[in-house]
């Protein structure tokens, strides 16, 4: 993690080039810790070669790879959403009253006690992280077989509950002992080791969309001689990263101009066309992804919930109509 911050450590100028993605990196071999997440390691050589260079980088550990479901607990001062946001699926009647209910401690314990069971803020069977800001990181081992998404809050995509972040396969998470500009990460109770998801959280999970559907087509894999010929019928793979290089430029400008700058537009946008991409077999899809996220941190470091939202609502409509290289539909 960067130095006081809660967010990876910066690329290096090369893999900050448009169209520059994790896949082939030479920056694993050269030591670098480039590409977030997707540097992750469990080579101790090299980790104590990264922190012995650099004592005040903080811990960052990817989620998916470690078989980890986190459920990332916030107590931000924020204005109540809709009755229907505040548990996504569950009614609440206009006749209950919601005095009191001011964060996402209240939310996830309303559900836990729905279903009869112990919150995850006061399960003293498993790991549990008090945050600087006053939240909480509860952390599970994810059953084995499920591949769990993230979420955000209470969105318009899936969700936990309101101020109820789940950070699983494709996000990462602090790990305790780590200190930013607001404070230090903190292990609270006596357990220092994840417990096993429990069964009715990962079954609210299912239930609110954090594995993929199991009805959802897919793109069939384009065999390798088909996609080189439709590669070399396009102009090469040179013309699939000038058609996204170009709107990621876009995207990654907008960190000259505070606001006003059309970022969720070109994000979008470039999202949109990415999808395509991976529809057509021409772009693989966790590319895809990570290229939209590194252009999208380059323009707003540190607001992945601000584009995280906009690049998956982008990639799922663009997956919907094919792209050719040339950029035709």
């Amino acid at each position: 993690m960067a130095p006081g911050r809660k967010t990876p450590a910066g690329n290096c100028a090369a893999c900050r080039e448009p169209g520059h993605t994790y896949r082939g990196c030479r920056c694993p071999a050269a030591g670098r810790w480039c590409h977030g997440f997707r540097a992750a390691t469990l080579d101790f050589a090299r980790i104590e070669q990264w922190w012995g260079a650099h004592p005040e980088f903080g811990v960052g550990v990817a989620c998916g790879p470690a078989g980890l479901v986190v459920v990332d607990i916030d107590a931000h001062a924020r204005q109540l959403p809709g009755r229907d946001r505040l548990l996504p699926g569950i009614g609440i009647a206009d006749t209950v009253d919601l005095a009191g209910l001011a964060n996402g401690f209240h939310t996830v314990g309303v559900l836990a006690a729905l279903r009869g069971a112990v919150s995850p803020a006061e399960d003293e069977t498993t790991l549990r992280v008090r945050t600087p800001s006053g939240g909480l990181h509860v952390w599970y081992r994810a059953l084995l077989g499920h591949r769990w998404q993230c979420s955000s809050g209470s969105g318009g995509g899936r969700a936990l509950a309101w101020q109820v972040d789940v950070r699983a396969h494709g996000g990462y998470i602090v790990a305790p002992g780590t200190v930013t500009e607001a404070g230090r990460y903190e292990a609270v109770g006596t357990v220092r080791e994840p417990a096993p998801l429990p069964d009715w959280l990962a079954r609210e999970l299912e239930r609110t969309g954090h594995l993929p559907p199991a009805g959802l087509p897919t793109p069939r894999p384009v065999p390798p001689r088909a996609r080189q010929a439709v590669l070399a019928a396009a102009g090469g793979r040179g013309a699939v990263d000038r058609v996204l290089g170009a709107l990621l430029a876009e995207v990654a400008a907008c960190g000259a101009v505070a606001e006003g700058a059309g970022f969720t537009e070109k994000l979008n946008r470039a999202a949109y066309t990415a999808g395509g991409l991976v529809a057509a077999g021409l772009l693989g899809a966790d590319e895809a992804e990570q290229v939209l996220r590194d252009a999208a941190e380059r323009a707003r470091p540190g607001q992945e919930r601000r584009y995280d939202a906009v690049i998956r609502s982008g990639l799922g409509a663009g997956r919907a109509r094919p792209l050719s290289p040339g950029g035709r539909r």
